[in-house]
């Protein structure tokens, strides 16, 4: 595809999503197919003024998402005015910042307040959050801020009874019982005083939370829950589910290693096109969020391309004249900067699937 084709095809998809928004407005994930799955748009699947909630599985990929989306913001010309909080609550991610989401974005990744002596102060209860989220908003920059995660915060409430309980258990006495950490009421009341703001900067914000075990589900309830209250859902602009479908391996010395995982992505709820959708992601651990080959996945489970024995058939697309291994497709691609070309390819074909489920019916209004 000539590069006066691609600026076409980008044109003429412009004129087709359904999203409103314009690509200015718009923060990719990372991922070309979460972008699509969420926006409509590949170049974006985040909007700015807004409020995304990501829940999901121990190590199915929370942590990655989110931060990609500061690594994206680094190389967007539109978020250059931006900080990046992230709000560590979990003290959990602890990869090489610099390698896997450069320079730009680790040397511009701050968190939301400091210690006296410069070290980083992150919240430690639910109204710590909402006061760091306020103490952003008066800087007067607009901003990315991640909460990672909302389950690691506690709560006065929950302060409160700890200190009842261990004094009554001092005592030899019963304490009265557990009511709950109030998060619930807190999450309600606080995020509908941020969204108009949010809207107004511009700014995102991204809260991560845990899943739990749902233990009263019973025989067709849902396998899984999660905490904080209905507020979470319901304020959230798209709410994305995690989970971890498959294991990526590789034959070395005779034994198979693992290299990453395949992460599920459930959109379970999507207020920018209203709909729900799901898509698959491999996340790496030695590169992170593989984009390329998810790609390449969707390409040929779509049966755009097609496998010849151990190959894949590309049909003379991206300067492929011969079936390749997918290594070889993939080195192929970067080595050539095909990035955007393979991306493009997979838009195309998603529209065509999209067009393809459209009725063809006359307008009610």
């Amino acid at each position: 595809m000539k590069p006066e084709n691609v600026e076409e095809a980008i044109k003429s998809r412009r004129t087709r999503r359904e999203t409103p928004s314009d690509a200015d407005n718009l923060l990719s994930t990372g991922s070309t197919l979460l972008n699509l799955n969420l926006s409509g748009d590949w170049r974006g699947g985040l909007v700015k003024g807004k409020y995304f909630f990501f829940v999901g599985d121990t190590s199915s990929g929370k942590t990655f998402f989110t931060c990609t989306c500061f690594a994206e913001a680094a190389i967007n010309p539109a978020f250059e005015d931006y900080r990046f909080i992230h709000d560590n609550v979990e003290i959990g991610a602890l990869m090489n910042f610099e390698k896997f989401f450069g320079k730009e974005a680790a040397a511009r990744i701050e968190p939301p307040a400091k210690n006296a002596d410069g070290s980083p102060k992150y919240s430690t209860t639910d109204d710590e959050f909402y006061f760091n989220v306020d103490d952003a908003f008066n800087v007067g920059k607009p901003f990315i801020y991640v909460l990672d995660s909302m389950d690691a915060l506690t709560s006065r409430a929950e302060i409160k009874k700890f200190r009842e309980t261990k004094i009554a258990n001092r005592a030899n006495k019963e304490a009265t019982g557990d009511f709950g950490d109030g998060k619930a009421k807190r999450n309600s009341r606080g995020l509908r005083t941020l969204l108009h703001r949010l809207e107004d900067t511009g700014s995102i914000l991204i809260i991560i939370n845990q899943t739990r075990d749902n233990l009263d589900a019973g025989l067709f309830g849902p396998k899984k829950t999660r905490s904080g209250g209905r507020a979470l859902s319901f304020y959230a602009t798209a709410e994305m589910w995690t989970s971890v479908v498959g294991k990526i391996v590789k034959a070395v010395r005779g034994k198979e290693r693992k290299l990453g995982i395949t992460s599920k992505i459930e959109i379970k709820k999507n207020r920018i096109t209203g709909r729900d959708r799901t898509c698959t992601i491999p996340i790496k651990y030695a590169y992170g969020i593989d984009d390329i080959d998810s790609c390449i996945e969707y390409l040929m489970l779509e049966g755009h391309w097609k496998k010849a024995g151990t190959k894949i058939n590309t049909n003379g697309e991206l300067e492929c004249d011969y079936p390749l291994l997918k290594s070889k497709l993939i080195a192929h691609i970067e080595e050539n900067g095909l990035e955007n070309e393979l991306r493009l390819l997979v838009v195309k074909v998603w529209d065509e699937i999209e067009q393809a489920c459209i009725e063809p019916r006359k307008s009610r209004y």
